[in-house]
């Protein structure tokens, strides 16, 4: 045990060390390590399935599977995952990424081994705010019900919970742990038979033991179908084998309340475990943060301050947020006007519903998720927004690219995904002030869903905050530059980049192709479509989302109806999946910087000089 206690402080250093120069989820994975050590000393992976929920708790478990030194290099282009990941390691029985899904996998897991006759243990651990989503509770719902050989750990490091549990706690933990115990406890109630005597007798024990674990939460996992143990505290790994060595040898669903403290180990993590949930990069000596501040505003401040100034110019105005206010930037409003800010949890389905009905009482939600998270609630938006043409904002963050967070977390297809609503605005800013008035126009908005999707990070460090707001038509974009031949067709701040492109262009060859500045996916500017379709000969459409479906399907679309179709070419995120990297690296590997916008438009640039000198040869 002395070695194992040894083994966690030189996880945690190892950790600590590497997340100070190579930034990731430090915090969460900080205080699950006694629990990992426990596992993976009582349990015997990969024949035993360990499945995680959400996964950014899971360092320490990569770290003793193989991948000390990969861990170096996590989150970074061609390196390991920030999760699990099953084609990275066989010890990742489950790949995760979005929250509250550990369960329902694990149950999965486990009726799949009874039905194939094997004899694996199946644990399940959940933690870091991921028992709020509703999928958790359908886990345990049809867990409870179905008597699986199922274990589910809560790693709760809820700082407001007490863990100086008693003596008395202590002692009931062991007993009711104990083999010898529940070996009893089966021959009398299988002794007893199936009758209203057992049946009274079972409520009365249910009914003391849950008095007695009430404060602790055993109540409502025992009304859920499962045996409650504990809490027990989860940063004594001595306590925590005992406790798993004895309920390995348990039968059906059972459920481990662990008490952790996130950031455990690590003091500045532990003193302010918001920022070090993912702190960037820091000196690991005195615990200052680096901060890469480049004096323009992120996307997510921007949001944050109109989000707060509108609803000081109407009272109408309220923000909605899965558990997200400091990520998204809805803080602001949280702080100066609490009384407007909701945030529900890990709830993306609820989240929008909730907003619905906060619209049908006479509300106006702004309702704020991540791109990638925004997929759960796809039929939310459809059935309880759009088909009720309620006006709920829909804010979707992180649209795009996202970097190092990899798969699981790039908002690639919220362009596609929504544009095929009826009656939805899907609109994309070029930069920070867009995004003030594209807030404010649907504000005015009066159905829904108005969505609007921009991406992590920093803007393009145009002025907006002294600038007076701009109501901007749904459905009409912008010609920003003049050209020839091409015409490119662009979403967001990638807007930006093809003017750059553009530019260098033009200052080597002196053609350059017309840009325009789509502003909305959904309605899309017909007239733009025409008058691109009338006066170019080649169409160039460039977002940072799936090209399947968004704006290159919708110009597509478009063009293919014509009489005579112009080709187009699209720029974006092919159809596959993008692995983790820096946004820049992702961005230049999908042609996305300005460098390769560039290349395109100069490939365009010599098919037209190719294209001009025969037919000039052809009417000499």
């Amino acid at each position: 045990m002395d070695e194992l206690r040894t083994l966690c402080e030189e996880i945690r250093h190892y950790m600590v060390e590497c997340c100070a120069v190579n930034p990731g989820h430090l915090g969460p994975s900080l205080g699950a390590v006694e629990l990992i050590v426990a596992l993976h000393y009582v349990y015997d992976a990969p024949q035993d399935k360990i499945v995680f929920d959400v996964g950014h708790q899971a360092y320490a478990h990569k770290i003793i599977t193989g991948r000390r030194e990969a861990f170096k290099g996590n989150r970074t282009k061609d390196g390991i995952s920030g999760f699990p990941k099953r084609s990275e390691s066989e010890y990742d029985a489950f790949g995760v990424g979005h929250s509250s899904t550990s369960v329902s996998a694990a149950l999965g897991f486990a009726e799949a081994a009874k039905m194939q006759g094997l004899d694996n243990k199946v644990v399940a651990l959940i933690g870091d705010g991921s028992l709020t989503g509703g999928l958790a509770f359908e886990g345990l719902n049809n867990a409870g019900a179905s008597k699986a050989d199922l274990l589910v750990i809560l790693n709760d490091n809820n700082i407001s919970i007490d863990r100086n549990v008693g003596a008395v706690h202590n002692y009931l933990l062991k007993v009711t742990a104990d083999p010898r115990y529940n070996r009893v406890k089966k021959k009398v109630w299988d002794g007893l038979g199936d009758n209203w005597f057992r049946r009274s007798l079972q409520k009365i024990v249910a009914t003391t033991k849950s008095f007695l674990v009430r404060e602790n939460g055993g109540h409502l996992f025992q009304a859920l179908g499962f045996r409650y143990f504990g809490p027990i505290d989860g940063h004594d790994v001595a306590q925590v084998i005992d406790t798993l060595k004895k309920l390995k040898e348990i039968g059906g669903p059972v459920l481990l309340h662990a008490l952790t403290k996130k950031g455990k180990g690590y003091a500045p993590a532990e003193a302010n475990q918001t920022v070090w949930h993912a702190p960037g990069m820091f000196d690991m000596e005195t615990g200052e943060r680096i901060i890469d501040s480049k004096g323009i505003s992120r996307y997510q401040d921007v949001f944050g301050k109109v989000l707060l100034d509108l609803a000081r110019s109407n009272d109408k105005v309220v923000g909605v947020t899965p558990a997200m206010a400091s990520g998204c930037g809805m803080n602001h409003l949280a702080k100066q006007m609490p009384d407007r800010f909701y945030d529900v949890g890990i709830e993306e389905e609820h989240a929008v519903t909730f907003s619905a009905g906060l619209a049908a009482g006479g509300m106006k939600p702004f309702c704020n998720i991540y791109s990638s998270f925004s997929q759960r609630a796809y039929d939310q938006i459809i059935h309880d927004v759009a088909l009720q043409e309620l006006p709920v904002v829909i804010c979707l963050d992180r649209g795009g690219l996202v970097g190092e967070d990899g798969a699981t977390h790039h908002g690639c297809y919220d362009m596609s995904i929504f544009r095929s609503i009826p009656g939805a605005v899907v609109a994309a800013p070029k930069d920070e002030l867009e995004l003030k008035d594209m807030m404010y126009s649907a504000m005015l908005s009066e159905k829904g869903p108005y969505i609007i999707r921009y991406p992590r990070g920093f803007g393009e460090g145009v002025e907006w905050e002294s600038v007076q707001y701009n109501a901007l038509a749904a459905g009409k974009g912008e010609k920003l530059a003049e050209g020839t031949k091409v015409a490119v067709i662009a979403a967001g701040p990638f807007v930006y980049r093809a003017l750059e492109a553009a530019e260098e262009l033009r200052a080597e060859t002196g053609w350059s192709p017309a840009i325009y500045n789509i502003r909305y996916i959904k309605p899309i500017d017909q007239e733009i479509l025409a008058e691109v379709a009338a006066g170019y000969d080649r169409v160039i459409t460039v977002e940072d989302g799936t090209i399947l479906g968004g704006l290159y399907g919708a110009v597509s679309e478009y063009m293919s109806a014509m009489e005579k179709p112009l080709p187009v070419r699209a720029v974006g995120i092919p159809d596959r999946y993008m692995t983790q990297a820096t946004q820049s690296e992702l961005r230049h590997e999908c042609g996305l910087s300005k460098d390769g916008l560039k290349h395109v438009l100069k490939e365009e640039y010599e098919k037209n000089a190719k294209k001009d000198s025969k037919d000039l040869q052809i009417k000499k």
